[in-house]
């Protein structure tokens, strides 16, 4: 039996998709390494040049290995063309096509299979490879159209997952020993807007199944924080770490990434959010066109005013099928590198203050062990690490005495 090794690239969406694939996988094997593999599937991210350039970088790397190399996630849209005709990859298959991928990899010669961008699994995931807490897709796609974004043109249109199905899911999960769910998708606050339902709603639908206990959200869109949301964010099952994605603070800037949020309206929200003790991320890209001196100093004086302790901070990329590659007044790449490091130093300081602050108990999902520390991340989303004689790896622990540094939380247990 021939046997496959799956490599995934970028986000939590593309974890959940992987872990789709190999739930479709019936005549083959799971292999552990790239070595021992018959054929490797690279499971790739598209969201950035670099993020192409990785995948790219791998897949030159393996070939060396003499494997069936086979091309998919995003990067099978925007880039699975160019590579499979250039004969670097074996076979292309595309996201509505994950379910089909033992029937694909059984092909006898190349293929090239792209599919659509409307379809939603119907694949109940029953374990994750090596990790202890539990991905849930509920949607795919986004109706969103940032100027800068491809995500909509290899994801396709928002679509929601249907609510039993993921209820389903949840339950499956909890039963084989799951207490964390991160709930992912493409555009996770826009679910049920095509079922006439809500994010908020769903939420309240999860917490009920018996062993969940911590929910985690992927990014929303601060416009997507309705009435039903706000309903459940004193609920302690939610973790207290929230990531809006606002991308930047400057008006000017706003309208030029082609963004449905107004700063005021943001600031108001996150002190809302905050007054309530959640830890809040958001999104940041630097060095867009159009983004002056000027303008990134408001933007970063904007940022000073926010209650925020985690970041996204992204250098912008130019990406193909997007307004901003029309775009000129283009930003030097020195320039935006050091806007980059001022806008992450700004936050990381307001992270530490964040965590001096605060002096009750954290609650921890210990994730694994290395360099003689336990490691996990607490419900604001911080890291800590730990040093025990115990074994609590893999273990839900409260710790009460901790040591803030700037880099992370310490504790003995």
């Amino acid at each position: 039996m021939q046997k496959v090794f799956f490599k995934t690239f970028g986000c939590r969406t593309n974890i959940y998709d992987t872990q789709i694939m190999m739930e479709n996988l019936r005549d083959f094997k799971l292999a552990k390494d790239e070595k021992d593999a018959d054929i490797i599937v690279v499971n790739s991210c598209t969201v950035t040049n670099s993020a192409d350039a990785t995948a790219r970088n791998y897949i030159s790397k393996v070939s060396k290995l003499n494997k069936k190399v086979i091309f998919a996630g995003c990067g099978a849209i925007s880039r699975g063309k160019e590579l499979f005709e250039k004969g670097r990859v074996y076979g292309v298959f595309g996201h509505s096509e994950k379910e089909n991928i033992n029937s694909l990899l059984k092909n006898e010669g190349r293929f090239y299979d792209i599919g659509d961008l409307k379809s939603v699994e119907k694949s109940i995931v029953y374990d994750f490879e090596g990790k202890n807490r539990a991905f849930i897709k509920i949607q795919e796609g986004c109706d969103f159209r940032c100027s800068y974004c491809i995500i909509p043109f290899v994801r396709g249109n928002a679509r929601s997952q249907d609510e039993d199905k993921i209820l389903k899911q949840v339950e499956i999960l909890a039963s084989n020993g799951y207490g964390e769910f991160i709930l992912t998708g493409t555009n996770i606050g826009s679910y049920g807007k095509d079922k006439g339902t809500s994010l908020g709603k769903l939420l309240k639908n999860i917490s009920k199944i018996r062993g969940v206990k911590r929910i985690r959200l992927g990014s929303i869109e601060p416009v997507q924080i309705d009435d039903d949301f706000m309903e459940i964010v004193d609920e302690e099952w939610l973790e207290r770490h929230l990531h809006i994605a606002l991308q930047h603070t400057n008006k000017e800037m706003l309208r030029l990434m082609r963004r449905r949020n107004i700063y005021e309206k943001d600031k108001e929200l996150l002190w809302r959010l905050s007054q309530k003790g959640f830890a809040l991320g958001t999104d940041f890209i630097v060095g867009h066109p159009g983004e002056t001196k000027e303008r990134f100093e408001d933007g970063y004086e904007k940022l000073k005013e926010l209650p925020l302790t985690h970041i996204h901070c992204f250098t912008y990329s130019k990406r193909d099928n997007t307004h901003s590659l029309t775009l000129k007044d283009e930003i030097r790449g020195d320039v935006a590198k050091k806007r980059h490091k001022r806008v992450v130093d700004l936050i990381a300081k307001k992270n530490y203050n964040f965590r001096k602050d605060k002096n009750d108990p954290l609650l921890i999902l210990i994730e694994e062990k290395k360099g003689g520390y336990f490691i996990g991340y607490d419900q604001y989303y911080n890291k800590i690490f730990i040093k025990s004689d115990k074994d609590i790896d893999k273990k839900w622990v409260e710790i009460k005495d901790y040591e803030v540094k700037e880099d992370a939380n310490y504790a003995i247990f």
